[in-house]
């Protein structure tokens, strides 16, 4: 009878240790930071006098002491093994576990952490059980227990063996949290350094001299925390050349917080920009992080900043002057830096005269202009710029599409771009889109290109004069095709060469320019 109470008894307190230690295994955002106190709970619980947890480093390849009960400091940093040293390394090598019912009697047993005295007069008995998933060993779980003929070894090696189970559950989540941690830092890092090439200045397409001086102007600001105004027509990259200067300054590795304030409703302006305390407005339901907030320690951007309300205008001012705002509805006093840079595409002294901007905030802003040149004043960089879309369209189409004909560069030419290189750009793409075979031609070009009087950039339309410039077209492309020779490029267009020649002629074509 008091065998089975005895029994009982045992398997309650077993039951309680693995309570306690899954409990702790869980509970901590590190498992590695349970270790010990799984220790201690083995000690409190089931009287083990010592206890060791030892992992094994994959770089190295070396088994060390992570946690311990019953050693001081010093022991612990003996206790390093290489695998298949001593009882510890063996359990590691052949991934079992190993009893020692008397140490003193063990020649395996290294006692290296010299923390057992002489063990040659030691009564201790040694569990080492590995810690492993699978094929995979961890590390080891070691106890020592006063040596006892009464001592159930079995029940004590099952203990240890299930623990051991938990412990390298929790060491595997631990490392595939480290992995992932890892993972993301170096994926961060790459990202920032995709970004920072991406958005470098050189990569803005432009050899104009007015784009050379835009240039210049990024390189001297991009240094500084000066406020920097980019003024420009739609279209011109002002947010483009805003990117360039943020992953070019000091700042780089801080937030780069886009608005554009002609978007945002003029009644959650201040919100947006701002943001808000719980209950401050109907539908606040919870607490805002404004952008300016969001921009702490790095650059907001603020296009169309000319759209913004005056009482918007009146809180910008008061974060460039001291450096702190208040959230809607809420008292408190935040301190933020955050670099501005704002752009507009209408003259703001129109709106300084009208009075609705700020006369003091215009100045505040506008300490660095920087001016985009439209697209008409930049001639020189549209078939740069038409090459480089041309480029980035094939490759996000998957079409073999190599070059622009000869009569679209003129379209292209002559064409005086309202929309600036944002239109240029949409119209390659549809360009890309419609061509059918290696080459775009000036039909694939939006007919606002080719027939718009108004604009004068080409002449008056008709079918006769459309069907010509086809017509011219394919020959040019033809030639190309044949380095200026007639003869083959008749064979191309399924035509006699004297029909050809006289096609050339009326065009005024010159073959000799392909060769």
């Amino acid at each position: 009878m008091e065998a089975k109470h005895s029994a009982l008894a045992r398997k309650i307190q077993e039951l309680t240790v693995l309570y306690e230690i899954s409990q702790l295994l869980v509970s901590v955002p590190d498992p590695k930071e349970a270790l010990g106190p799984v220790l201690d709970i083995l000690h409190s619980e089931m009287g083990v006098k010592r206890g060791t947890i030892t992992l094994l480093n994959p770089v190295t390849q070396e088994l060390g002491i992570k946690a311990a009960h019953g050693l001081t400091d010093r022991e612990r940093q003996r206790g390093q093994y290489q695998i298949g040293e001593g009882i510890t390394g063996k359990v590691v090598e052949i991934g079992e576990p190993v009893i020692v019912p008397h140490i003193g009697e063990e020649p395996l047993f290294l006692n290296r952490t010299k923390a057992r005295g002489d063990i040659q007069k030691s009564n201790i008995s040694f569990i080492c059980v590995p810690i492993k998933i699978g094929s995979f060993t961890y590390g080891t779980l070691s106890a020592d227990r006063l040596f006892s003929e009464e001592i159930s070894f079995e029940e004590d090696l099952r203990l240890l063996t299930i623990i051991a189970s938990n412990v390298a559950q929790a060491i595997k989540i631990s490392r595939m949290m480290e992995e992932e941690k890892d993972r993301l830092w170096h994926e961060n890092i790459t990202l920032r350094e995709q970004l920072k090439e991406r958005y470098s200045f050189y990569n803005i397409v432009g050899r104009s001299n007015k784009m050379k001086e835009v240039f210049e102007m990024i390189d001297k600001v991009s240094a500084s925390d000066a406020s920097v105004l980019i003024r420009g027509e739609s279209g011109t990259g002002k947010e483009l050349v805003a990117n360039a200067i943020h992953y070019n300054s000091l700042r780089a590795e801080g937030p780069f917080i886009k608005v554009n304030c002609a978007a945002l409703p003029e009644t959650l302006i201040e919100s947006e920009l701002f943001g808000h305390e719980k209950g401050a407005f109907t539908g606040a339901t919870q607490r805002r992080t404004g952008k300016f907030e969001r921009a702490h320690g790095g650059t907001l951007f603020l296009d169309e900043i000319g759209t913004l309300n005056l009482a918007a205008q009146a809180k910008i001012l008061r974060v460039l002057q001291e450096k702190e705002l208040e959230r809607v509805g809420g008292d408190d006093t935040i301190k933020v830096d955050v670099r501005i840079i704002t752009a507009t595409n209408k003259p703001l002294e129109k709106a300084l005269e009208k009075g609705s901007f700020r006369e003091d905030l215009y100045y505040r802003l506008n300490i660095f202009p920087i001016y985009l040149p439209p697209l008409r004043e930049r001639t020189t960089d549209i078939l740069l710029l038409a090459d480089y879309f041309l480029e980035k369209y094939r490759k996000k189409y998957k079409k073999d599409v190599k070059r622009i004909t000869t009569p679209a560069i003129d379209v292209l030419m002559r064409y005086h771009w309202p929309g600036n290189v944002r239109e240029l750009e949409n119209c390659i793409e549809r360009a890309m889109l419609l061509c059918n075979n290696h080459v775009v031609h000036s039909y694939n070009l939006p007919p606002s290109l080719q027939t718009a009087e108004s604009s004068e950039t080409v002449p008056s339309g008709s079918l006769s004069s459309a069907l010509a410039t086809f017509e011219k077209d394919f020959i040019i492309d033809a030639l190309k095709n044949t380095h200026g020779n007639i003869a083959k490029a008749a064979r191309i267009l399924d035509t006699s060469e004297r029909i050809l020649g006289l096609r050339v002629k009326k065009y005024g074509i010159q073959s000799k320019q392909f060769r």
